[in-house]
């Protein structure tokens, strides 16, 4: 079987350029071709505008400047998710980047706040946390590794307007020695005995031969799905949102750092603040809704005028069985989908290409790598996917046929083995490499209403005069740092990362 020399990413937007840019930086040009065919004709879905910490690594990989990347995307910081109405009409919480406490004794810190607590301790887990201090205050600002004052650094991620990431990405691959078609592809070519991809055929009759293709196609899946068959698994009975409408708004009031998810009567409604406007969008079941009252009454709770027609997206939550399938590598939405309440859509193609870095083959053909591949990125979607089953399903109202049906549903095992450790001795054993870990299904079990009845036996042997003494002062130290960050507005134009408002907006 022949070297890969020639690699070809079917599709721009976020997932091609991604794609296109981490190889350049990490496989270079020199010695392949890094091709990507992508056509003005076909939009991208451009919503994905909302990240998780893990994106920082992305960027500091490619050795992107922080500040350079936020002026170009119009980013604002992120400090996790507030979430309101999902467990009942009137409540909310916040899920925040980062760690409660300190760790101590080798065990996470909730346990020794759960004993604390247990024993008439004042004070709620969200109080340990300086994101979710900061972000209640509307304030941040990027703080360094505390360790003297038992604090870790203050964790964040971004918002920031897709297309002009995907954009900075098309920059950045270019000057790296990308090649990018204009075209759209209307016949792909396989070879005969191996039934691998070969070429591509463009609306103009260009052909476009390759090696090693990455199908970045969105939701037609043109290489894994179309052309090569890879099943895909439904998981709609776990997740029944299947449908999502998005419109952008002008900005009418202080960019906070966080996301905002909102339960609505049929799913839920998701608000991200940029520098120039805001993204809004409705993400709900058909079963429940038809998308134009979806889209009607998107529109009347928007907190801005729009600036565009409400765009309607339909999708089945599941993913591939095969994400790699002999010469092609699915990313993005090609691979899979799970609707965007957590912000993993461009981890999980940060982790595809990560993945496929480290196991780039030398030759067309490698299925042990393949498998390996594929293994590992269901891994990772089983994983969120629990993660936002639990969401619905500790759900707490039922005013809706909607919300009754997701209180009601069955859960997978995998899911209901984590409730159940987790309201008996508050622990779910995230695995290493798992990207929830047990601060994050901390923040929304609890959030959502589950008590642990115990804890860790390790917490009972610290002193409990001095746990309460180590706690108040861990309590205190959020609570000022917090304080001493200024306004998340304000900081952005002290960090030059944005020019202050007119002052007619004032």
């Amino acid at each position: 079987m022949s070297e890969i020399k020639k690699i070809v990413v079917v599709g721009g937007g976020t997932a091609g350029w991604m794609a296109a840019s981490a190889m350049a930086k990490t496989l270079g040009t020199r010695d392949r071709q890094i091709v990507v065919i992508e056509s003005d004709q076909i939009g991208t879905v451009g919503v994905g505008e909302a990240t998780i910490p893990m994106i920082l690594l992305f960027n500091r990989i490619l050795g992107i400047k922080e500040d350079d990347f936020i002026r170009a995307t119009q980013a604002t910081f992120k400090l996790g998710i507030e979430f309101a109405d999902w467990r009942r009409l009137g409540h909310s919480y916040f899920h925040p980047f980062g760690h409660y406490g300190v760790d101590m004794e080798g065990i996470p810190f909730q346990h020794f706040w759960l004993r604390w607590k247990a024993n008439g301790g004042g004070g709620g887990h969200d109080l340990f946390s300086a994101e979710t201090q900061a972000a209640g205050r509307n304030r941040f600002m990027r703080v360094a590794d505390e360790r003297p004052r038992r604090l870790p650094p203050v964790n964040y991620a971004y918002q920031f307007d897709a297309g002009l990431f995907a954009a900075f990405l098309r920059r950045y691959s270019e000057e790296r020695g990308v090649v990018r078609e204009e075209g759209r592809i209307v016949e792909v070519r396989r070879h005969g005995e191996t039934g691998d991809v070969d070429a591509l055929v463009l609306d103009d009759g260009r052909i476009v031969d390759g090696d090693f293709f990455v199908d970045c196609s969105g939701f037609r899946a043109l290489l894994i799905g179309e052309t090569l068959g890879a099943a895909y698994e439904d998981w709609t009975p776990w997740l029944p949102t299947d449908r999502a409408v998005a419109v952008p708004c002008a900005r009418v009031s202080d960019m906070t750092p966080y996301t905002r998810a909102t339960a609505r009567e049929a799913g839920w409604q998701w608000r991200i603040p940029l520098q120039h406007r805001t993204g809004n969008g409705y993400v709900f079941s058909s079963a429940f809704l038809s998308e134009d009252e979806a889209s009607a009454r998107l529109m009347e709770r928007l907190d801005g005028q729009p600036l565009g027609d409400p765009r309607v997206l339909r999708f089945t939550a599941g993913r591939r069985i095969k994400s790699w399938d002999r010469n092609v590598v699915a990313l993005g939405l090609s691979s899979g989908f799970l609707e965007p309440l957590e912000s993993t859509s461009i981890h999980l193609i940060q982790a595809g290409v990560a993945k496929l870095l480290a196991h780039f083959p030398q030759r067309r053909s490698e299925p042990r790598l393949a498998e390996k591949y594929s293994r590992e990125m269901a891994e990772d979607y089983e994983v969120i996917r629990d993660f936002l089953i639990a969401h619905y399903k500790l759900t707490e109202r039922d005013d809706t046929p909607f919300w009754r049906h997701c209180r009601d549903m069955a859960v997978p095992d995998s899911l209901q083995a984590r409730f159940d450790l987790f309201a008996s001795r508050g622990e779910v054993l995230a695995r290493h490499q798992e990207l929830f870990k047990e601060a994050n299904w901390l923040a929304v079990l609890m959030g959502m209403g589950m008590t642990p009845e115990g804890y860790h036996p390790v917490a009972d042997q610290r002193d409990f005069a001095q746990l309460e003494s180590t706690l108040t002062q861990i309590q205190q130290a959020v609570l000022e740092r917090a304080t001493a960050m200024p306004l998340h507005d304000q900081y952005l134009i002290q960090a030059g990362l944005t020019a202050p408002p007119p002052a007619s907006a004032a």
